[in-house]
């Protein structure tokens, strides 16, 4: 673009580029384009390999060790797309993705993004977008209402809700309003006023704060209480129990940690675990919280948490009054793109007690009124992105009937897969019963004796997002090395196909192999073809002569 004068004050504009990067016109064109590449791109997806077939430090190869000098036609950069990032994707839309947990994406989702993108702001409070903020609040009530979340947990009352970037970060965020709430709540009782004495005994009385969880529950808190500055201690879970944390262990944990002279000061209680999507015993540990009310409760139900749309599963939602917080992902399995953590407080006074910093450059005359809510102060990040845009568009695309639907595909194609799994019981063992469209499934040697799973659960020693990684389980059962050392073998190499992916995962010192298909474009089909290639990799590796195996 050549110079031109600029006419509100003559002055020589010399930019080469349109100040928007391309005329309107040329936006139009390439906006159009990518469109449909993308759509070519969601209609090929059953033709791609789930997983890339590159090594490490790939794209470095493929791009200048140097910016470009000058700028390149859109189109150029375009073509770039196929050629260099296609070749390092995994694509987590396929449906032959059956690894983790689904990443949602949908067609209303793209379109939010794309507003979200057009309209950027900071959003760190309501005058810098009013819609923003309103939407949002708008928006979270009503998927409390969708999910029967008790009436505590929406805006009308001293509770609501706030999009997070990830379950994760909403476990920091609660932590550090819990920690706060319970060191102000202590130096109450002990009457400390004085600003200094203040500082000075909070500083102590972190060092001696504690959170805790069950060893299934995600790695998350752990890290959480990391950045928190404080302590965490894990909680092991039993067969006998479904896998789920108790009442009683949860008291007996309080009273080790106090015994010790530690504060126990946060609890994570899961609504379906990563391993099994095990739910923790909510009534038996809400009576145990009535006798210690400075305990700070969060609720993850990141993936499962969907699945209360549906009313056979609200009994659930119900029992979230036992909660401080309670957070799920609709971009999991609730059709929105990631990122759309949804996460909601009984009492937003103690997020905004411990986050809240309002210096006067932004001080405005909406906050001081009160009358607004600044989600700047819900958070750790000051600025925000517009999230809410696209949870509106898939709740008016989908309605709740919809949503409920989508819920049930998935939910018959996994009962579909237990059943053929069951069909050939003389190869494969469903570990625990199936939950939540999640199977966890084992390999059978041959003439070997049935397995058993340890009573006592300590954890995977592997974070979520290494469940892709090969494990060896530690064991002194011959019997037991051998099926895991199988397992693995029948994993690894269907992992080598890359025609799917999957996950595994150790419950009770066995060797699993995960299966959950819930990305919007899961079908029959790919179910069916799965479990043949499931079959067909075991049989070949049991066919081998037992001194082969390794």
């Amino acid at each position: 673009m050549s110079s031109h004068t600029n006419q509100t004050n003559g002055a020589l504009d010399e930019r080469s580029v349109p100040p928007m990067g391309m005329t309107g016109q040329a936006f139009l064109d390439a906006a159009g384009s990518v469109v449909n590449d993308i759509e070519r791109y969601y209609t090929s997806l059953p033709s791609r390999p789930v997983l890339p077939s590159i090594l490490p430090g790939y794209l470095q190869k493929l791009l200048p060790s140097a910016p470009p000098t000058h700028g390149e036609p859109w189109a150029d950069i375009e073509s770039d797309i196929e050629r260099t990032i296609m070749p390092g994707i995994t694509h987590w839309q396929s449906p032959k993705y059956m690894a983790f947990f689904a990443a949602s994406s949908t067609y209303p989702g793209i379109l939010g993004e794309m507003w979200s993108a057009a309209l950027t702001s900071a959003n760190f409070n309501w005058i810098c977008s009013p819609a923003v903020t309103e939407l949002e609040t708008i928006v979270l009530d009503w998927l409390a209402q969708i999910l029967a979340l008790p009436d505590l947990f929406l805006s009308k009352g001293e509770g609501g809700g706030v999009i997070q970037g990830s379950a994760s970060e909403a476990v920091v965020t609660v932590m550090v309003a819990a920690r706060e709430r319970y060191i102000r709540r202590h130096l109450e009782r002990k009457g400390v006023t004085d600003s200094d004495e203040i500082e000075d005994q909070s500083c102590e009385l972190r060092g001696n704060l504690v959170a805790f969880a069950s060893a299934e529950a995600h790695s998350s808190t752990k890290k959480g209480a990391i950045i928190a500055g404080t302590r965490f201690r894990s909680i092991p879970v039993h067969r006998s129990n479904g896998y789920a944390l108790t009442g009683k262990q949860v008291r007996a944990k309080i009273e080790e940690l106090q015994a010790r002279g530690l504060h126990p000061y946060y609890l994570g209680v899961t609504l379906g675990t990563t391993n099994t999507c095990a739910v923790d015993d909510f009534e038996s540990i809400a009576e145990v919280a009535k006798d210690y009310p400075d305990i700070w409760i969060h609720c993850d139900a990141a993936y499962t948490g969907s699945a209360l749309v549906l009313p056979e599963y609200q009994y659930l939602s119900k029992q979230m009054t036992l909660v401080d917080s309670f957070n799920m992902n609709m971009h999991k399995w609730l059709l929105t793109n990631f990122d759309a953590s949804c996460l909601y407080v009984r009492k937003r006074k103690h997020l905004t007690d411990a986050l809240s910093i309002t210096p006067t450059y932004l001080k405005n005359q909406f906050t001081d009124s009160g009358l607004v809510t600044d989600y700047r102060d819900w958070q750790i990040p000051l600025g925000r992105r517009f999230r809410s845009l696209k949870i509106w568009f898939v709740l008016r695309t989908w309605g709740v009937e919809g949503l409920k639907r989508h819920i049930r595909h998935h939910l018959k194609l996994a009962d579909l897969f237990v059943e053929l799994v069951k069909s050939r019981s003389d190869i494969f063992r469903l570990l625990t019963p199936p939950k939540f469209a999640l199977t966890v499934l084992t390999i059978k040697p041959r003439d070997g004796k049935p397995l058993e799973l340890a009573e006592v659960i300590k954890g995977d020693p592997r974070p979520f997002q290494d469940q892709q990684i090969p494990i060896d389980p530690e064991t002194d059962d011959q019997e037991l090395q051998k099926a895991n050392d199988i397992t693995k073998e029948v994993y690894t190499k269907l992992d080598e196909t890359k025609e799917f992916f999957l996950t595994a995962s150790v419950v009770g010192g066995v060797y699993t192999i995960r299966v959950v298909a819930v990305n919007p474009l899961a079908e029959e089909k790919y179910i069916r073809r799965v479990f043949e290639l499931l079959v067909e990799i075991t049989e070949r590796v049991l066919e081998r002569p037992d001194e082969t195996q390794v």
